[in-house]
């Protein structure tokens, strides 16, 4: 039985509170449920956007989502990356609904359960549905790998800069700056 975005609704309306922080997505027909990540992954997340947004917004270069925003995508899947963004010129305003469009960027943090195969197989989906960049972030092994829906992916150890010229000119960022500090 295939499943619709419309059935998804009725089923996370039923959901009782304890399950309320599991992000649920809609993929070829099934319900896909995924536990909250780690505390890690979640602090690389908070991070990212933070700098995204710090040279996204006063540029008004688009919107920058978290895995509670959902789009629903050409093939009917009902998707969520950890991390997107949108071009302003393809959102002039986000919709009280889910995003009916592909993001322009998605991010994919590795927790410590997911499985590397996995997360590209949804990095290359959203690649071959018009998503423009995608981007593992592997906090196991401190990389960052860009992939392009030409092209091979490219991988960013500690050392380097991360740059996505491409939608955001003139920003970047060291990959060493997304790992979460040590305090003495």
């Amino acid at each position: 039985m295939s499943l619709t975005i419309q059935d998804l609704e009725k089923f996370q309306a039923q959901l009782s509170p304890e399950y309320e922080d599991y992000q649920i997505e809609l993929q070829e027909g099934n319900i896909v449920i995924m536990g909250p990540s780690d505390i890690v992954s979640s602090e690389i997340t908070a991070r990212l956007i933070s700098f995204l947004f710090a040279w996204i917004e006063p540029r008004k270069l688009g919107r920058v989502f978290d895995s509670s925003g959902g789009f629903i995508l050409s093939n009917q899947d009902l998707r969520a990356p950890d991390i997107s963004f949108v071009c302003a010129e393809r959102l002039r305003q986000s919709p009280r609904a889910f995003g009916e469009l592909v993001p322009d960027l998605v991010v994919e943090i590795k927790s410590r359960t997911d499985r590397v195969k996995k997360i590209t197989e949804k990095i290359q989906m959203f690649l071959e549905l018009g998503a423009r960049i995608g981007i593992l972030i592997d906090p196991d092994k401190l990389t960052v790998t860009v992939y392009r829906s030409s092209g091979e992916p490219t991988v960013f150890n500690n050392e380097d800069i991360l740059t996505i010229p491409e939608l955001f000119p003139g920003w970047e960022l060291a990959i060493s700056e997304l790992w979460p500090p040590v305090f003495d």
